[in-house]
């Protein structure tokens, strides 16, 4: 007695499972540019480490006989694999069954994704096309009847964003739960020109009346541009390596630590460019993303989110070989002040640091929040308040250069004041309630209105607030810690970290990130 006839059943359904919806539909995947979800996973993952879970989950299809004639497998493909040597958990939709719809989904082999990353403390990665398991209005017929909205198993998703890294990618066409999916990540990308992501697309919009395309609707500059995701690559490939080294930053999980790289750049490297890297003239304006890559270890500045928010630039990177949270003022974009929407970028990547027991390093570079009509209509203020507390709410190490503007609400939030952070500021360095243009006509308008030549007494008051203001004038009573020659400040990063290392401690936060 042998099991030769199970096995020989076995391999049967594992066939028609790999052939996913049929020849001609992947065809039709081929056609329009995408990879199937099995291409998929075999180009994200380390060579031959994908061990699948479920494979022959699906609706079978029997004779009179009653033997199996054929097999149609779950449209979602799920399972444990590495990347660069580490472990990971890895779902994906296949888009040649159902559109990844409900109708053809077990919706159980979602929920066990989410939980074996969640209780193996294991990194999730979700290849995203179609609803994402969601509904389509088919099921009604397929299953006769329509069902009151649920998502099973979403607990799992935000008891997630609370433990293990969450990478999403947008590999087509996203919406409805797909959509959800895709947010509630800690990093998120689309491909450029492939992928679009809305709530409903086009034929449901449509019907109230404005006919668009899926990109006019959720294109990658729309959907990048609002903050809803991170980043865009050219390819499929492209994002795939984007998420790969993304993960490089970070822990498995909140109960592990950020693991150090090699130390290949020189700790105590200086260099003369950021000697005068910085304008003399205060209304000159600078490029901030060369500062960044002279300070971190050289090509490890790995920047998050550049489309959305843009007065502040966000990303990870490595100093002496450690992780870091890299965040910067942008000079080139309204002078680097704090906009509604880069508030909500600061919020959100100071909650990843603190998940995942990153420290901070913040190039200071703020005028304070923006001002006039639009920073009104937007809420500016209240999200610029959410962004201070999530600031101060933060434990991890944090260290503030200050570069050159701290003024204002914005410019008191460039570290946690109720903690011992490290501060250093460059000689370019100006700060105060507000910024010296315009506050003099208020603050003095009785002078000027008083005076024979306005402009000339204009030009004496502001020469004479200019010398009280200069930035040694605070070190001499402490209000900055220590003025740095512009050279010296990679040795003073790699010092930091490496007295920041110890501090760092496993485990849950005092508070979890949220999408």
């Amino acid at each position: 007695m042998t099991w030769d006839k199970e096995l020989h059943e076995l391999r049967l359904r594992k066939k028609f499972a790999y052939g996913l919806g049929g020849a001609d539909k992947i065809a039709r995947q081929h056609n329009q540019g995408r990879l199937t979800i099995r291409e998929r996973i075999e180009k994200l993952l380390d060579p031959g480490s994908f061990r699948e879970i479920g494979t022959i989950a699906g609706k079978a299809e029997y004779d009179a006989a009653n033997e199996l004639t054929n097999l149609q497998a779950s449209n979602f493909v799920c399972g444990r694999g590495m990347v660069d040597g580490r472990t990971v958990v890895v779902g994906g939709d296949d888009f040649t069954v159902r559109g990844g719809s409900a109708d053809a989904t077990i919706k159980e082999k979602h929920t066990y994704a989410e939980r074996m990353a969640h209780q193996l403390r294991l990194p999730m990665l979700r290849l995203i096309e179609g609803s994402g398991g969601g509904g389509s209005v088919k099921t009604i017929e397929t299953t006769g009847r329509s069902n009151v909205p649920g998502v099973s198993g979403w607990e799992w998703v935000v008891r997630n964003m609370e433990t293990v890294p969450r990478v999403a990618l947008g590999l087509g066409s996203v919406a409805g739960l797909g959509a959800a999916h895709l947010t509630a990540s800690h990093y998120s990308v689309m491909v450029k020109e492939l992928s679009a992501m809305f709530v409903a697309g086009p034929p449901v919009v449509a019907r109230l009346g404005d006919p668009v395309t899926k990109q006019e609707l959720g294109g990658w500059e729309i959907q990048c541009r609002a903050g809803a995701v991170d980043d865009a690559a050219e390819t499929e490939e492209e994002a795939f390596a984007m998420a790969r080294r993304f993960l490089s930053y970070l822990p498995s999980s909140i109960y592990d630590l950020p693991p150090r790289g090699p130390q290949t750049d020189p700790a105590d490297r200086r260099d003369e460019k950021l000697f005068t890297a910085v304008p003399k003239g205060t209304r000159k304006t600078y490029r901030m993303r060369p500062i960044i890559e002279t300070l971190v270890d050289r090509g490890s500045f790995f920047e998050m989110g550049k489309h959305f928010g843009k007065s502040i630039i966000t990303g990870l990177a490595r100093i002496d070989g450690w992780p870091v949270a890299l965040m910067a003022g942008d000079p080139m974009i309204y002078g680097g002040a704090w906009t509604a929407d880069a508030c909500q970028k600061i919020v959100r990547f100071v909650d990843l640091a603190q998940t995942f027991h990153l420290p901070v390093v913040h190039l200071v570079d703020c005028p304070g929040f923006l001002i006039g009509r639009q920073a009104e209509q937007t809420a500016t203020i209240r999200h610029g308040a959410r962004a201070m507390s999530a600031i101060w709410q933060s434990t991890t190490p944090w260290c503030a250069i200050i570069v050159r503007n701290v003024f204002g609400v914005a410019g008191a939030a460039h570290q946690n004041g109720s903690r011992l952070s490290y501060r250093y500021a460059w000689p370019s360095g100006r700060w105060g309630s507000l910024p010296l243009e315009g506050g003099i006509e208020a603050a003095y308008a009785a002078d000027l209105d008083a005076a024979p030549d306005r402009a000339a007494k204009l030009g004496e008051i502001e020469e004479r607030l200019e010398k009280l203001r200069s930035p040694f004038r605070s070190a001499e009573s402490f209000w900055i810690e220590e003025m740095i020659d512009p050279r010296d400040t990679r040795p003073l990063l790699c010092e930091f970290v490496n007295l920041a290392a110890p501090l760092r401690e496993a485990g849950p936060s005092k508070f979890g990130m949220r999408p």
